[in-house]
């Protein structure tokens, strides 16, 4: 399991309805996209990280460790912001407001990613997926994304201890041995992938499949206080952003 999963399923906020933390988490990502970069962005990251780290309990560590790789992607899509082709100053050269709308599409980007950690880090997605239907998703979208969750996290354990006899067998010592080892670990891989959705669609008929995969889902309610909590908390950043707006340059 992904350390992401398991802190989702061992979550301060596991037994809460998925709607809840969709509101707060995607609504906090949309606060980080619409509102002004400064201070809207700023606020929403301050936000969305002191519920991350206070309330829904997510451990420090775990929360950088997910949120590393989104943000090597908001920096790599700023960069290039830096720069224009072409003009006066020759063939490549910084670009006058670069800076400026570099900071702005990282601030956005970052902020707009801590709130999809919060979503993450609150929601296991088997709590999800079997919701989907209720809100209009096709049954068989819904089991084959169910599917693939489950197995991912089988070839996932099945990878790691390929890799562990590799090493253990010498096979990374050299260059040419990481290439053959690599190359072995495809191919293995694909066929443990074959063979273990050929097992299943074996044991799905055995048990009469007819169409839907039928999991049990956990109840839960969907809290008001919760609710009028997050629409606060939206309204309150929205609200302090237009006044901090005015008088901040």
């Amino acid at each position: 399991m992904l350390p992401i999963d398991a802190a989702a399923h061992g979550s301060r906020w596991r037994r809460r309805h998925p709607a809840e933390k969709a509101l707060l988490g995607f609504g906090l990502t949309l606060c980080a996209v619409s509102l002004p970069p400064w201070p809207g962005a700023v606020l929403v990251a301050a936000a969305t990280l002191t519920v991350l780290l206070g309330p829904a309990g997510v451990p420090g560590r775990a929360l950088w460790r997910a949120f590393r790789v989104p943000l090597g992607f908001c920096v790599t899509g700023a960069v290039p912001l830096l720069f224009q082709v072409g003009g006066g100053h020759g063939l490549v050269s910084l670009a006058p407001d670069g800076p400026v709308h570099a900071a702005e599409l990282l601030l956005r980007s970052a902020s707009a990613s801590l709130g999809v950690l919060l979503f993450a880090f609150t929601t296991p997605v088997s709590d999800v997926l079997p919701r989907l239907v209720r809100a209009g998703v096709p049954a068989p979208v819904v089991d084959v994304a169910l599917v693939m969750y489950r197995i991912v996290f089988l070839l996932l354990d099945a990878l790691a201890k390929i890799r562990q006899a590799q090493a253990a067998r010498l096979g990374h010592t050299t260059r040419a041995a990481a290439w053959r080892s690599l190359a072995g670990l495809g191919a293995t891989a694909f066929v443990r992938a074959f063979d273990r959705a050929h097992r299943l669609q074996s044991g799905l008929a055995g048990r009469g499949y007819d169409g839907t995969l039928r999991v049990l889902v956990p109840a839960a309610t969907v809290s008001r206080p919760f609710l009028a909590a997050t629409g606060a908390l939206l309204s309150g950043l929205v609200a302090l952003t237009l006044v901090l707006e005015r008088f901040l340059p």
